[in-house]
């Protein structure tokens, strides 16, 4: 039987999603701890990968389980199994990190519908990143979390270059390429706001992401609010599928997965995933 897990993370301490060998991971430390609990190997899916450094508020995952080992959670008391799990997984998780306990929780456990896959059921995910570009709104207690950026930024400007980026484009200028996979994505919203304390906060949103491309476009858009380039040179490098010295990431420590967006009926979930998987199996990525 499949659970879906709800979960949300500190990326400070890992070093991205994907297991690595020899480094902390988001992934591994959670396989461990659901090791630690079941007693065997446990693989999860994601709905989306994040690098080093990223955070979650919203990540999703699935893994599967036997009958036996979901029912034999609650250990005959009448607790649900959904609590049991997340209960019982904050122990072996802080088991698993250590002094870094809390960098990782789980937040729910479900039994999602029929045909549920946390990667290929949804529909988009959306990341949200701060920028701090005045002194006066440096605060050190959210500097884990904000870019402190030394030049004003003009907003409207930003918003302008953005806007024409959206829809189903290729994004290679704006991607690191991975071999075999496609940087055609469908972005739905790229936009900055600056709220009454004086923050910027970038909100982006689109089917999927290919590597680096939240960061790439955040870094580009810095360029043209700062006014090195013209409200025009997003789009004319989308065009240009350009990628040289000035494709820049922005740093990853202001970068938050915020929300994974699925079908609300449940009869869809299974149909989005086949839609999604033979998509991917016709264009790669």
């Amino acid at each position: 039987m499949r659970v879906r897990l709800d979960l949300a993370y500190d990326g400070a301490p890992f070093s991205g999603w994907a297991l690595q060998p020899g480094l902390r991971t988001a992934q591994g430390t959670l396989e461990e701890a659901l090791a630690l609990l079941l007693r065997r190997p446990v693989r999860v899916v994601v709905a989306g990968r994040t690098d080093a450094g990223v955070h979650a508020r919203g990540q999703v995952v699935h893994l599967d389980l036997t009958g036996d080992e979901w029912a034999g959670l609650s250990r005959r008391s009448s607790e649900s199994p959904e609590h049991a799990l997340v209960r019982r997984l904050g122990g072996a998780l802080s088991r698993v990190l250590g002094e870094a306990t809390g960098a990782l929780v789980v937040h729910r456990a479900v039994v999602p519908p029929p045909g549920f896959d946390a990667r290929f059921s949804a529909l988009w995910r959306r990341y949200s990143y701060r920028i701090a570009d005045r002194p006066e709104d440096w605060d050190p207690v959210l500097r884990g979390t904000t870019l402190w950026h030394r030049a004003e930024v003009d907003v409207a400007r930003m918003n302008a270059a953005a806007e024409q980026l959206l829809g189903l484009q290729d994004f290679l200028a704006f991607c690191k390429p991975r071999e075999g996979s496609t940087t055609v994505r469908t972005l739905e919203e790229l936009s900055f706001e600056r709220l009454d304390g004086g923050v910027v906060v970038a909100r982006v949103r689109a089917d999927a992401f290919c590597h680096n491309m939240v960061r790439a476009l955040v870094g580009s858009a810095l360029r043209v609010g700062e006014g090195l380039e013209s409200v025009e040179w997003l789009h004319e490098r989308m065009l240009a599928r350009v990628r040289d010295a000035k494709t820049r990431l922005a740093p990853a420590h202001p970068l938050v997965l915020e929300e994974v967006g699925y079908p609300e009926s449940p009869a869809e979930m299974a149909e989005r995933a086949e839609q999604t998987r033979a998509r991917r199996d016709l264009i790669g990525g």
